[in-house]
């Protein structure tokens, strides 16, 4: 049996042998604190075994989100359009993460690649276009007077003007070309170049006026190509409506009338 003892707790037994009654006592004290001890260390190494855990655990999640991260940020430079950045190896170890980041530097330099490829044949093909054009233009420039001659100086002008604008932008893709940056007043600007156009039933409207930082000869370009394809695929009136950011120089102009079929805003072109 187990009960209380003079020291702590004792185990004893008792038994009648030849009219007598033997009994046995042993102390249970020292075999109790021994399991309390022993209880403790389990408890104390269970405890710094869960701590011990948490923190590799943290640690390996803090690393992995890291990495993970920096491969974030290079696929949003990728995204923006710089193909050249690459994420590159993160870390010794061959895991999941390391992979992803293989597969990504690894689109991105297929993107380049195909990149550099369509850029390298738009101008071939602009190039190669471009002596036989103008050869098209002068003999088109030598042909009698009349409707058909004026139908067909039209076309070759058009074509020759769209081969022009193919050789530039693979030009500026290249970075072979760069804008020809000038300061020019926004509204009288966009004026002329709808005024080039000769096209009617084309109202400017500028909303507020200034000074603005852009190249003139691709804004022409560029706005005159609006213009004509809003004429064109549109439906009339056409309303080009010309504002200048604030703090450009800018100056207050009319109010912004309904509809619209182009827009010019400050800002490089």
């Amino acid at each position: 049996m187990l009960g209380p003892g003079p020291h702590g707790t004792a185990m004893w037994a008792a038994a009648g042998t030849g009219g007598e009654v033997l009994s046995v006592r042993v102390d249970y004290a020292g075999d109790e604190r021994a399991v309390a001890d022993l209880d403790r260390a389990i408890l104390a190494s269970g405890a710094a075994a869960v701590l011990v855990t948490v923190l590799a655990g943290t640690l390996a999640a803090d690393r992995i989100s890291s990495r993970l991260r920096t491969a974030a940020r290079s696929a949003r430079t990728i995204a923006a359009g710089d193909f050249t950045a690459r994420i590159g190896p993160l870390g010794r170890t061959r895991d999941e993460v390391t992979e992803l980041a293989a597969a990504v530097d690894s689109m991105s330099a297929a993107l380049h690649r195909r990149l550099q490829a369509e850029q390298r044949f738009t101008a071939d093909v602009a190039h190669e276009l471009r002596t036989p054009l103008t050869g098209l233009v002068t003999a088109a420039e030598l042909l009698p007077p009349g409707r058909p001659t004026q139908l067909v100086r039209g076309r070759v002008g058009s074509l020759h003007r769209l081969v022009e604008d193919l050789l530039e932008v693979s030009l500026l893709d290249a970075g072979a070309a760069r804008p020809d940056v000038a300061e020019v007043r926004l509204g009288d600007t966009v004026r002329r170049i709808v005024g080039a156009t000769g096209l009617e039933g084309v109202e400017v409207r500028v909303v507020r006026d200034g000074r603005i930082a852009t190249d003139p000869r691709r804004l022409d370009r560029v706005l005159s190509n609006l213009v004509v394809n809003a004429c064109r695929h549109g439906a009339p009136p056409v309303l080009v409506t010309a504002e200048a950011a604030a703090g450009d120089g800018a100056e207050p102009g009319a109010a912004p009338g309904p509809g619209g079929a182009a827009r010019s805003a400050a800002g490089p072109w």
